[in-house]
């Protein structure tokens, strides 16, 4: 009776959804999800930025930090939120230059000047080969307000799966909320390595990451626009329609407000956008998404690349939270 029992709670293999399948569903219903899944990103490349006043700085850290992770995944091991940040202390035995430079396309001497920078600033400490990293840092680095923004990008994803009857089971933002962080190593694993491929991919479009993150929040201005988000998009129209649509814009000014990133920068990086067909300035200095001519082709390209890496995220991480929520 009790080995029935047990056999009851096992998660059955049925309750998995296809990764293929994710992807039809995020490319048929993209206007839908979009300004859920930006918002993600710009959110994260914003408060990244706010750490170190430096992306890569903060790509660095989580990198240490994802060293753990690796760890407890390659060991089959699930740890929670609260014990993972609990007295968190990150020891790692040597620090190798190539491998930063190479996994996050930081340029080597970049990477070695940041990494002095870090240890300047006490966020690492060297002790012989071995190189220890600041618990303060590291809490620093806690993604309470990612958790949120990922959690309504997986409830948005399970309210389109039941539309399109693919699940029946609707998981409330609480639900998913803590089953993420109950299965915390897992999820962030993947969220990592998610995001690294990620930003390594727009670095072969973009000088840096503060580029990036800037040209995302015009395009978050865009995608928030009410006369916009009504509409019912796949993700080849979305990205058509999308240029232009924004009749309203926003300025270097509130740009550096929200980034955190220095005027004087963020006037020199949106002239960078401009110039090479990413974004519109009109005669008010207002700037609007208009990706066009070889920039949009690069677009699309890096757009479908993207989402089936989407695409393969979730896919795991909502098999992972179904299939607990559903024993």
């Amino acid at each position: 009776m009790g080995f029935l029992n047990t056999m009851k709670k096992l998660p059955s293999i049925s309750n998995q959804i296809n990764e293929n399948k994710i992807f039809e569903i995020i490319d048929k219903n993209f206007s839908k999800l979009a300004p859920f899944f930006y918002g993600l990103i710009t959110s994260w490349l914003t408060r990244s930025y706010s750490v170190f006043n430096d992306i890569d700085k903060f790509l660095i850290l989580i990198y240490f930090i994802n060293k753990d992770l690796i760890f407890y995944r390659k060991n089959g091991l699930i740890i929670d939120y609260e014990t993972f940040y609990h007295n968190k202390a990150i020891e790692i035995p040597k620090i190798n230059i190539s491998d930063i430079s190479k996994d996050l396309k930081i340029p080597k001497e970049s990477a070695r000047r940041k990494l002095q920078e870090l240890e300047k600033d006490k966020i690492i400490k060297k002790t012989g080969k071995k190189v220890f990293v600041d618990r303060d840092a590291i809490i620093a680095a806690k993604p309470e307000q990612t958790i949120k923004d990922f959690t309504a990008l997986v409830e948005k994803l399970n309210e389109i799966l039941i539309e399109e009857k693919i699940i029946t089971k609707v998981l409330d933002a609480n639900e998913i909320s803590q089953s993420i962080k109950s299965n915390f190593s897992f999820c962030w694993y993947q969220f990592y390595k998610f995001l690294f491929i990620y930003t390594n991919r727009w670095r072969d479009y973009l000088p840096d990451l503060e580029t990036v993150a800037i040209g995302f929040n015009v395009l978050l201005n865009t995608v928030e626009n009410n006369k916009f988000r009504v509409k019912e998009l796949n993700r080849k129209s979305y990205i058509e329609l999308s240029q232009g649509v924004d009749d309203v814009g926003v300025n270097a000014m509130s740009l550096s407000e929200i980034t955190g990133v220095p005027r004087p920068t963020v006037v020199r990086k949106l002239q960078y956008l401009v110039k090479h067909n990413w974004l519109h300035v009109n005669e008010n200095k207002l700037y609007t998404l208009n990706i066009k001519d070889s920039a949009l082709t690069r677009a699309n390209k890096m757009q479908e690349a993207n989402i089936k890496d989407l695409s393969k995220f979730l896919h795991r991480i909502f098999n992972q939270i179904k299939v607990i929520n559903s024993t």
